[in-house]
């Protein structure tokens, strides 16, 4: 029988959380669930994890502090940031803070270990000629001024010079989770 991988899984959604232990507890990795950054740096220490899936929008804090500190302990650690709310800044962060992969959901479990095996970056992808819309640089605006404000609704419209009302329209249009 082949030797189990420990993965930490760090995902405040429970529901997903058991749905990503299940799925890969069946493919041998011997899993742990995390709801918040202090449960991480409870756990931190008791396991050797050598794989972490972390949600970046977390209840009481940032998953980007779950990377800094996981990479700390180990840096040797293949860390996932997983997010329904992606964003370049938030995506360049994660890879500073030693994730190697970010991935936008829905990602399934293919996704995920495939991004664990991800070690080298890949130059000849494509350059696309394509031009950021206005609705996605307002969209990446947002998210940006999201995080600054730990999710403040009043604070981020304040800085972005809209009503709350407005950008919490525009939020339920687009849901961030």
């Amino acid at each position: 029988m082949p030797t189990k991988r420990a993965l930490l899984i760090v995902e405040d959604d429970i529901a997903f959380a058991n749905a990503l232990r299940r799925s890969f507890e069946r493919r041998d990795y011997d899993t742990h669930i995390c709801q918040s950054v202090d449960g991480v740096l409870a756990l931190i220490g008791t396991v050797a994890f050598r794989y972490a899936v972390v949600d970046l929008k977390l209840a009481g804090g940032s998953g980007l502090e779950c990377v800094k500190a996981l990479h700390e302990h180990d840096p040797e650690m293949r860390i996932v940031v997983l997010t329904g709310f992606a964003s370049i800044a938030t995506a360049v962060e994660a890879i500073k803070l030693g994730a190697c992969q970010y991935l936008a959901k829905p990602a399934n479990t293919d996704d995920i270990e495939a991004a664990f095996g991800k070690v080298d970056g890949d130059a000849s992808v494509p350059l696309t000629e394509r031009h950021t819309s206005i609705k996605n640089l307002e969209w990446e605006r947002i998210h940006e001024t999201l995080v600054d404000t730990d999710f403040n609704i009043s604070e981020t419209a304040r800085r972005l010079g809209m009503h709350r009302r407005t950008l919490a329209r525009k939020l339920e249009k687009r849901r961030v989770t």
